[in-house]
């Protein structure tokens, strides 16, 4: 399904190269203030066009549809699009036959029996992160809570120093690196979540899941914590550290929320790969065509705060 959430429901709809993009918002409280304009910062933090990013520039100019009246949330749904306008389709007329390496071009047309969009990856393009970002802007709004999220790790390395050499040199080889993003979130109190299947961290890894490229997720010391004894894992209250990043038994216990997440190298890469040809059966070597990031972890850390929010609003 395209929607996420209960008490604060995202609906995502459109495709990489179809007229627009854009998401629904149901569950805003009204009265929140929330115009255009509100939008921008975010939108401006995922952005491409520099370095190690794709060259596809769009305007990302959001247009409010519904659910808001003289400035201010209705409480009825809000739905806001994005107009695609700088699309270069006709490089993607070979991928309904030959589907690239590490994306859903295969997936996607068994799933849909090839009537699927497959223009710069369709509904599957990160792209489609673009309505996650405005949905995240109202979510913000409606949370109150502070969300800070940073990319700390690029190909494995943390000096960012070193990441302008690192992307230089795998642009011109043709091929493509990872990062890691951490999020934290303060301000949030104590008592929220539930237990097991809608757990904190349950709820955060399905939303960030939706995030494409995303390989795993931890909170707190993460996978580290399984290196350790109980006696240096543990947070002895008062807390004075935060291994559990701020959530115990599945609920907030008024430590800041922390968690980090994995993302692989992009799947579109210059170098040529094979693949299978599954109209022929025969396997074919493909070189892709198209705009495309070296790292699109660099523009992942405003993403990431949008679906932790989205979540977090569900909760107030």
């Amino acid at each position: 399904m395209n929607s996420f959430g209960r008490n604060f429901r995202v609906s995502v709809f459109g495709e990489s190269h179809g007229e627009a993009i854009g998401v629904v918002v149901d569950g805003v409280k009204a009265g929140i203030p929330i115009c255009e304009e509100d939008f921008l910062e975010d939108i401006s933090r995922r952005k491409s066009g520099s370095k190690g990013t794709t060259p596809r520039i769009e305007a990302d100019e959001p247009e409010i549809l519904s659910g808001v009246f003289e400035g201010h949330t209705t409480g009825a749904p809000i739905a806001i699009i994005f107009r695609n306008t700088n699309t270069r389709s006709s490089d993607y007329e070979a991928l309904k036959d030959i589907p690239r390496p590490g994306h859903a071009d295969y997936t996607a047309s068994v799933k849909w029996n090839g009537f699927n969009d497959p223009r710069g990856g369709g509904h599957f393009s990160g792209r489609l992160t673009l309505p996650l970002v405005a949905a995240g802007v109202i979510a913000k709004k409606q949370s109150g809570f502070s969300f800070k999220a940073d990319l700390v790790e690029v190909g494995g390395e943390a000096d960012k120093d070193k990441w302008p050499a690192m992307l230089k040199e795998t642009a011109r080889e043709g091929d493509s690196l990872g990062g890691v993003v951490e999020c934290q979130v303060e301000g949030v109190p104590a008592g929220l979540g539930e237990p097991f299947f809608d757990s904190v961290e349950s709820l955060i890894s399905h939303a960030v899941f939706s995030i494409p490229g995303v390989r795993g997720v931890e909170f707190g010391d993460g996978f580290a914590a399984s290196r350790m004894k109980g006696s240096e894992h543990n947070d002895c209250f008062p807390l004075t550290r935060n291994g559990a990043g701020g959530v115990n038994g599945g609920i907030t216990n008024g430590a800041p929320i922390v968690f980090r997440v994995a993302f692989k190298p992009t799947s579109s890469i210059a170098k040529t790969q094979r693949t299978l040809n599954i109209k022929t059966g025969e396997v074919a070597d493909l070189q892709i065509r198209g705009r495309h990031d070296t790292c699109f972890a660099l523009r992942t850390p405003v993403i990431v705060e949008a679906v932790a929010a989205i979540v977090l609003a569900g909760l107030r």
